[in-house]
């Protein structure tokens, strides 16, 4: 049955009212309120209808369903603000014929909707199997008191009775909206019989996660339980909409990155374990960090290098003084790569003392090549797997430190510092050292094979960088794939040069300074290189520097002067007294006492070598901490002068009733190398003898049981400390010759060098 009326039209925002419902609503849009005030005027009716956006203000048309409820106001109450609080209650269904807007409020025509209840054997039916379930939903919701059940069942109205129900379920709206549009009655309660079917099978569901969960917490706290709870309902209804998300944001990640086909196929593979695995479980951890590393290492990312040699050169020479030999083999390679792209990057090996600039030289490789630069510290590693990476299957696992540096860098072809090779130790979790063997050797490392990525990775792009203290220390099978270049330690005139173009600069900066504020008097740096300083390098140096910087400023703030001089008169000052003192020449020709010249691990120094006779039996006396080798030298020294005393005109019995002690001052100091031999051959000689040596000479080299001088190392810096110390004669062994080139022309130029072969030339040049 149906008739047909005029009536306002108040649209609901998020709810739904159903026929038979008698209900609070809270107005406050003015087009309703007016809609409302117009029902009240008129015969209390109005349209209830729901809007299919809940979050639109004004709603036209085609924003409202068309089925709605017909209610009756029962009470209007004005509430401060201008909102209203109305008493509605659902009088029958209406479908919307036409739609007018007013001045202030909708008007529709409607048309009234009433049930006509069949009595046939089906509908009796269908109102069994409602009331059925719904009384089975009561028992597992417990959401409804025991009179309204009793209530419910008793009602006869099919209409009624579905509408009832439909009012109690806690429904979403568009499940609501669909119950209302039915208007036959056996449509109705066929679709509340589906909804009813889904709620109890949704409540048995809760009810069997709530037992299983309530055996598990017998001993565990309240909010341990919710948090099992909640895994227990994603686990059953498999709502995981952080899985799902993070999946097709890895998916989109493979979709827009270039990566090799293997590589993506293992990500697939590990995607589809994922989608399986519980969200919350250990195992969905472990995929996720494995597929991030995959997805972020870069397998096709190359820096793109703009080589040009002047500007490289440029930053090689700007950031570094001396050093030449670092600097010209990068030179050649920036120039073979330039010709050849497939050619493999070298694998340099910077060998040197402590704070010469190995670390800093690397860096300044990087920015030559405009590749990116990326540093792994290898002191102290003694477990394989800081280099490999460690399985899978270990709790934490990771790649190893070579990956890892590929990954920060983002690209696969950086520049790559392994620094202090030659402090990697061996225990039992392995030797770290025969891992590096596969990361460097370019014959393998175009596959290499990290254990917790498990997939091949080509280093052959990588420009490796090592540095070490000391070669000795680096493994025979390591050291035979590496280009070895040594850095010697820094010359006084090295150091003065890199303390004015940077050292001092920096200091001065970082202590607040202008170049103005401070000035160093002539002699300042020599001065505070020999006196205050005794390294290979120039890191003391500098923290000298910044000393005398803080010094400076605190002078400039609490006596307010704006310039601070230093010179060698007041350096102590600033300093405190000298630290070290050298080892000073003889003023004047001696008998019996040479200078000789060594290497040590902070530069050069001179070494005078004592020698005197006294009445014996033909011993030898060493004193002065000789090593080994030192000792040795000495024993030839005495057997080449025992074997040629005839023509030394030494007396032939000296062995026998003379005992020879030999005296390298500085006690405290342990010496030892071979290159002392000539200089103590000299000084027996000239003591035996009586000719006094030259005090400008200074000499070094190994000498054999006949007389000849053999090659030494460490010219350079013997050399530039027999200068400091005033020697201007230099006695080399003849195949040093061509080191000379390597100390400075200011240095050569003022020194005569006399390369020699044999003793007989040593005592040519040094006896008077």
């Amino acid at each position: 049955m149906t008739t047909e009326r005029k009536l306002p039209l108040l649209p609901l925002r998020g709810m739904i009212i159903f026929p038979y419902m008698i209900i609070n609503l809270d107005v406050g849009r003015e087009r309703s309120v007016a809609a409302l005030e117009e029902a009240m005027v008129r015969d209390h009716g109005v349209m209830l209808i729901a809007q299919k956006n809940p979050d639109k203000e004004s709603p036209e048309e085609e924003d409202l369903y068309e089925v709605g409820t017909v209610a009756e106001v029962r009470q209007l109450i004005k509430l401060p603000g201008g909102t209203m609080r109305v008493l509605v209650e659902g009088m029958c269904r209406a479908r919307i014929t036409n739609y007018e807007e007013l001045e202030d409020f909708a008007e529709v025509t409607v048309v009234e909707h009433h049930d006509e209840i069949p009595t046939d054997m089906e509908t009796e039916a269908r109102i069994r199997g409602v009331v059925g379930e719904f009384e089975e939903w009561v028992k597992l919701s417990h959401k409804i008191p025991p009179d309204t059940l009793v209530s419910v069942t008793l009602m006869e109205d099919a209409g009624r009775l579905s509408d009832l129900i439909a009012s109690h379920l806690n429904l979403r709206n568009e499940d609501r909206q669909m119950l209302l549009e039915a208007l036959d009655i056996k449509d109705r309660l066929e679709c509340l019989y589906k909804i009813l079917a889904r709620e109890i099978e949704v409540l048995e569901i809760e009810k069997k996660i709530g037992n299983r969960v309530r055996k598990q917490m017998e001993k565990i706290q309240k909010d341990y339980y919710l948090r099992e709870q909640i895994k227990a309902i994603q686990k059953e209804l498999g709502d995981d909409d952080d899985k799902a998300a993070d999946i097709a944001r890895y998916q989109e990640k493979i979709e827009n990155g270039d990566y090799p086909e293997d590589v993506t196929k293992t990500i697939e593979k590990e995607l589809r374990r994922l989608e399986q695995s519980s969200h919350l479980s250990a195992e969905a951890g472990v995929i996720r960090t494995y597929v991030e590393v995959l997805l972020e290492l870069p397998w096709n990312i190359e820096t793109d290098e703009a080589i040009d040699m002047k500007e490289a050169e440029a930053v090689l020479e700007k950031d570094h003084y001396g050093l030449e030999k670092v600097k010209e083999r990068i030179l050649e390679y920036l120039a073979v790569h330039k010709l050849t792209k497939n050619h493999h990057a070298p694998i340099l090996c910077l060998v040197g003392p402590p704070g010469v600039g190995k670390t800093s030289l690397a860096s300044s490789i990087a920015g030559a090549t405009g590749r990116k630069f990326v540093r792994a510290s290898l002191g102290g590693v003694r477990d394989e797997a800081e280099i490999r990476g460690h399985r899978r299957t270990y709790v934490g696992a990771l790649p190893g430190r070579i990956l890892e540096g590929i990954k920060k860098a983002g690209s696969k072809n950086p520049v790559f510092l392994l620094d202090e090779v030659d402090k990697i130790a061996m225990d039992y979790k392995g030797d770290p050292t025969a891992a590096l063997l596969e990361v460097l050797d370019p014959a393998q490392n175009s596959t290499f094979s990290d254990h917790y990525v498990e997939l091949p990775f080509d280093l052959s792009k990588v420009l490796w960088v090592l540095t070490a203290n000391t070669l000795g220390n680096i493994p025979r099978a390591l050291r035979d794939r590496v280009e070895v270049i040594t850095l010697s330690s820094y010359t006084e005139i090295e150091k003065k040069e890199i303390a004015k173009r940077y050292l001092l600069a920096r200091q001065r900066e970082e202590n607040g300074l202008k170049a103005k504020s401070l000035q160093l008097g002539a002699g300042v740096l020599e001065t505070l290189i020999s006196n205050y300083t005794r390294e290979a390098g120039v890191r003391e140096l500098e923290r000298s520097i910044g000393h005398i910087c803080r010094k400076a400023a605190r002078k400039i703030v609490e006596d307010d002067v704006s310039v601070v001089r230093v010179t060698k008169k007041n350096l102590k000052d600033f300093l405190g007294r000298p630290k070290f003192l050298h080892t000073k020449a003889e003023k004047k020709p001696q008998v019996g006492v040479v200078t000789g010249m060594a290497w040590t691990e902070t530069g050069g120094d001179i070494l005078p070598t004592e020698v005197a006779v006294l009445p014996g039996k033909g011993k030898l006396i060493l004193t002065g901490q000789l090593g080994d080798v030192m000792q040795e030298s000495a024993q030839a020294a005495l057997s080449y002068v025992r074997s040629r005393q005839e023509k030394f005109h030494i007396a032939k019995d000296f062995h026998e009733n003379q005992d020879i002690h030999i005296h390298l001052p500085e006690g405290a100091i342990p010496k030892d190398g071979p290159s002392a031999g000539v200089t103590m051959a000299t000084a027996m000689i000239s003591a035996l003898s009586g000719k006094k040596v030259r005090r400008d000479v200074a000499m070094t080299g190994e000498i054999t049981l006949r007389g000849r001088v053999l090659a030494i190392g460490g010219l350079k810096e013997k050399v530039l400390a027999a200068y400091r110390e005033g020697m201007r004669v230099i006695l080399l062994p003849k195949e040093n010759e061509r080191d000379i080139e390597d100390i400075p022309e200011e240095v050569r130029e003022k020194l005569e060098f006399f390369p020699v072969e044999t003793m007989d030339e040593v005592l040519g040049h040094a006896l008077l």
